[in-house]
């Protein structure tokens, strides 16, 4: 491989392009993994980011959590009878049933997707 260098004042810098030019979109659970790689797991973080891979990861990560989560929650809507009737009989009753449900689906992906994946 040949690098091209560009004169910076006194330094010479190589001109480097990456390969992949894609734009990669990723949310929450993206960046909790990126930050978890970065933290806990420095060698595959690097490998990751030197071969270009890394960006490709995070959003595949996060596309997985986000699908994995809406599963999940739908399942134990349907296990535990929460109901559009239910909103609409007990709005608060609903509103915190809910927030136990997607507490207890995002603790199950955190483990498996983001921490162990």
């Amino acid at each position: 491989m040949k690098l091209t260098y560009s004169l910076c004042g006194d330094y010479l810098i190589p001109n480097l392009a990456l390969e992949d030019t894609k734009e990669y979109h990723f949310g929450k659970y993206g960046r909790m993994r990126c930050a978890y790689l970065k933290n806990h797991r420095p060698a595959l973080y690097n490998s990751l980011l030197l071969t270009e891979k890394l960006l490709p990861h995070l959003a595949e990560i996060d596309a997985a959590c986000r699908e994995q989560m809406e599963t999940i929650e739908k399942a134990m809507m349907k296990q535990e009878g929460v109901t559009e009737a239910l909103k609409a009989a007990d709005q608060m009753g609903w509103v915190r049933r809910m927030n136990s449900i997607h507490s207890r689906a995002e603790e199950t992906v955190l483990h498996d997707l983001i921490y162990d994946g």
